[in-house]
């Protein structure tokens, strides 16, 4: 029998990568109403805005899927703009829940905001133990920020916040900007234009060392439906695929995925970033949780999605 009262969730940035993958799956569940929200419902840089808009849709659970995102030249050369927009959005939507204890919020970090030379597999208890890594640390302090702001909002006024740190993620609806996109959609968008275009080469970015975890968007958004249908309160949480994988290799990856045909170069004067990049996601696993799609799946079915849709591409 169908439940009279639904949970009703409220997806902030539900336009995004994460956004739509989450209001699609959560839809799927019959226990949840789901209320998608983008720019076009609320300002989210706007706190009256925000707040009235809060007010009027009461949800019992917010995610926040709502940022400025990018890869690495996005995050170095926007640093303000990373920097500003994310804190705004934050603190825009903590500070209009401050009188609202009874929603639970869900609020979306990064990998990102670990330090640098923190030991891998990452644990949670990392947090603020170092220096960050320099090309994204704008973007990080904005996601840091709203860690201490949630935690604070907690123990003042009794909030349930759960921060969720994911792992790299990618999927369908994702930037697929050549510069401005993270490692996945951007390899994806090169060696397509290369096979379309016939290029002999295609140049990536950094001298392909660098390892890295991958985790396919939906195994997210089901991550965070396991997490409300299960109660699971938590102040901090990683999410990823326990899995890593070297640059070089994923280009490769790709490369036959699409059916590039040319050969791969590296650019070693650009940077790498982190050498190396994984979460302990032993915590979200003990409760239950597991991610169902291999990197090959997941690459087949972005590059199907990114193939499919590929005129109406953020590109």
């Amino acid at each position: 029998m169908e439940l009279e009262l639904k949970i009703k969730v409220l997806v902030f940035g539900s336009n995004g990568l994460v956004g739509t993958s989450l209001s699609r799956v959560l839809s799927e569940n019959k226990n949840f109403t789901v209320i998608p929200s983008t720019r076009n419902d609320v300002d989210l840089f706007d706190y009256v805005a925000t707040k009235k808009y809060l007010n009027k849709i009461s949800p019992d659970i917010i995610v926040n899927a709502a940022a400025k995102v990018g890869g690495i030249y996005a995050n170095n050369t926007q640093r303000l703009d990373f920097v500003l927009e994310n804190l705004k959005i934050n603190m825009n939507i903590l500070e209009a829940c401050v009188d609202k204890s009874n929603t639970t919020i869900i609020n979306l970090g990064s990998s990102c905001i670990y330090p640098l030379e923190a030991e891998n597999p990452i644990k949670e208890t990392s947090i603020m133990n170092g220096k960050l890594e320099p090309t994204n640390s704008p973007y990080a302090m904005a996601k840091l920020t709203a860690i201490e702001i949630g935690n604070a909002l907690s123990i003042q006024y009794g909030h349930k916040i759960i921060n969720l740190m994911p792992t790299n993620l990618y999927g369908p609806n994702d930037n697929f900007h050549p510069t401005n996109s993270h490692v996945i959609p951007g390899l994806i968008s090169k060696f397509h234009n290369g096979k379309i275009n016939n290029f002999e080469t295609v140049k990536i970015w950094g001298d392909g060392s660098p390892l890295r975890e991958f985790l396919y968007v939906d195994d997210l958004s089901n991550a965070i439906s396991f997490i409300i249908e299960n109660d699971i309160n938590v102040e901090l949480l990683n999410v990823g695929s326990s899995e890593e994988i070297s640059i070089l290799e994923l280009a490769e990856i790709i490369k036959n995925v699409i059916g590039f045909k040319g050969t791969i170069s590296f650019d070693a004067t650009k940077p790498n970033g982190n050498d190396r990049k994984l979460l302990d996601s032993s915590l979200i696993s003990s409760f239950g949780w597991s991610p169902k799609l291999t990197l090959n799946e997941g690459l087949d079915k972005t590059y199907s999605w990114y193939i499919e849709n590929y005129d109406n591409l953020r590109i």
